[in-house]
């Protein structure tokens, strides 16, 4: 059975008085890749957040790798190894792509292997092909591609993605799902958020459903495949 690198356990999220995660409990084994899904509102993007430290937990368990991160600032978490790759992107803008990816570098004893930023440009070749143009005149998908690119020169013990197909056109929504595919391969440990289900059950191996802030299925992708009306009911999706 596949180690826990990220252990989630009895997490309560709240934004002021409003209680956004119920109890949540899940985890991803490492080398594996768990889609979290949810409707919009489900507080996927919350759980994101409690777990990379922008918003403290009330409550709870997280363990990165066997060490607790829960209340720790977002800075300590990204170096125990947690990597984001957020929602709209984010890229610097005027910076080079190359400056982008530089000012993110970091090694790690912790993975395998280390990415340098060579590595980012044999991946994704056309941003090799605009290394010196500023990141904000790159298109949606190269903006993306910069941002998966920078969360792995840091080197992260998980990757996580939120909505990264969000606003692509279909053609890019399919080049990202097969470099999510080819860093899997690789061995990475991948968490991703994403409202196109297609594409999430394309790539997860295990999937855990939101649904008003409580976890509602957790489990591998082949057993909610075998059961249509979670996906109907938890996602309008057959």
């Amino acid at each position: 059975m596949e180690a826990e690198l990220l252990a989630v356990r009895g997490v309560n999220a709240l934004y002021g008085d409003s209680h956004v995660l119920h109890d949540v409990s899940f985890s991803v084994k490492r080398g594996r890749a768990l889609a979290l899904l949810g409707r919009n509102g489900a507080g996927k993007t919350t759980c994101l957040s409690t777990l990379i430290g922008f918003l403290r937990p009330r409550d709870g368990d997280i363990r990165l790798n066997g060490e607790p991160i829960a209340g720790l600032s977002p800075e300590r978490i990204a170096r125990k190894g947690l990597g984001l790759v957020p929602q709209g992107r984010r890229v610097f803008a005027s910076l080079s792509v190359r400056e982008n990816l530089a000012v993110a570098r970091r090694e790690s004893a912790s993975v395998a292997k280390s990415w340098t930023i060579d590595d980012v440009f044999a991946t994704f070749p056309r941003l090799g092909e605009r290394e010196g143009q500023a990141a904000g005149s790159l298109s949606g998908g190269e903006q993306q591609m910069l941002a998966i690119g920078r969360a792995l020169v840091s080197n992260p013990l998980l990757l996580m993605l939120d909505e990264p197909s969000e606003g692509l056109a279909p053609l890019i929504v399919h080049e990202v799902g097969e470099t999510l595919l080819k860093l899997k391969a690789q061995g990475h440990s991948i968490l991703l958020v994403e409202q196109n289900t297609a594409l999430a059950l394309k790539v997860a191996d295990d999937v855990a459903i939101l649904n008003t802030g409580r976890i509602v299925f957790d489990g591998s992708a082949a057993e909610l495949a075998a059961k249509p009306e979670l996906l109907q009911a938890n996602l309008g999706v057959f």
